[in-house]
């Protein structure tokens, strides 16, 4: 008497359970080379910032220390403290800020059709082509002539004014994709403008919110420029100070490794913290168009 194969199993996606397995495997294989690959840099940042002085070395750097120390991180967050506290207070307000006013932007923007509103939208989108080096000058000349140069306000100002394109073009993409008729029911319902957008666009905000937050505190966080010619050394943000660890006769490796992983924690922390809400806001439509 003849015994039959047993049937295969089909998986969901149309292959064998088995194959499906495979594929799984070699994917899961592929990402860890890549973040590997990705996570090289700080494995050297962490491994030199361990290092005593003597051994933080170019020829050392991929090499685990021989004695482990804190000396580096101590004198780096000697060092960084004040530029770290400087830069929140200035990263906040500005990422706020902009994302308030980008979201009342993108609003009228969607769901207000003026005379000439492509115009207008079209020279915010310009906003943000601009680059910082072109803007140097006059808004120095702004700064001085408005007694505002030296602190923070300014970097807090230029970073609100710059952010204002992008966030005004993330916020009116996703509002385009709230339904119309919860507009037009609100309207029905007799709320004005404002008041539909108060309580009834503004509740489903919160992933745009994210993706702009998440956006401006990094780009914040990770300017140089505008903190060098518009602050004065009592204002300079955490890029600034970072810059200043160095030495004028030695390099001390240890010291500069360990400030630029101190440097960039807080925006890997809001990353850590806020990341899968960023990738809902860009999946809620918070980048089409």
């Amino acid at each position: 008497m003849s015994q039959s194969a047993p049937d295969r199993v089909i998986a969901p996606g149309g292959g064998t359970a088995g194959t499906t397995r495979r594929g799984q495997a070699v994917k899961f294989a592929v990402l860890v080379v890549l973040a590997a690959f990705f996570l090289m840099p700080m494995y050297v940042l962490v491994v030199t910032g361990f290092k005593p002085f003597a051994e933080a070395t170019s020829a050392r750097a991929w090499l685990l220390p021989r004695q482990w120390s804190t000396e580096g991180w101590a004198a780096a967050w000697t060092a960084l403290a004040p530029g770290l506290w400087n830069s929140v207070r200035m990263v906040v307000p500005a990422a706020v800020i902009s994302a308030v006013l980008g979201s009342l932007n993108g609003y009228v923007m969607a769901r207000w059709r003026f005379p000439g509103a492509d115009t207008v939208f079209t020279l915010f989108l310009f906003g943000m082509f601009i680059p910082y080096q072109a803007v140097m000058i006059p808004l120095q000349q702004i700064m001085v002539s408005s007694g505002l140069m030296g602190g923070l306000f300014p970097l807090i100002l230029a970073h609100t004014v710059y952010g204002i394109p992008i966030c005004t073009l993330i916020f009116r993409n996703y509002y385009a994709s709230i339904p119309h008729t919860l507009i037009e029911a609100a309207r029905v319902d007799g709320a004005g403008l404002l008041r539909t957008y108060a309580h009834v666009v503004l509740p489903v905000s919160a992933p745009a919110f994210a993706v702009t937050l998440i956006w401006q505190f990094t780009s914040a966080w990770n300017d140089f420029l505008f903190a060098v010619f518009l602050t004065g050394p009592r204002s300079w943000p955490v890029t600034v100070q970072l810059n200043n660890v160095a030495g004028s006769m030695v390099v001390p490796y240890n010291q500069q490794m360990a400030a630029a992983v101190l440097a960039s924690l807080p925006t890997l922390v809001i990353y850590l913290l806020l990341g899968r809400y960023f990738m809902r806001g860009l999946m809620a439509g918070a980048l089409k168009g």
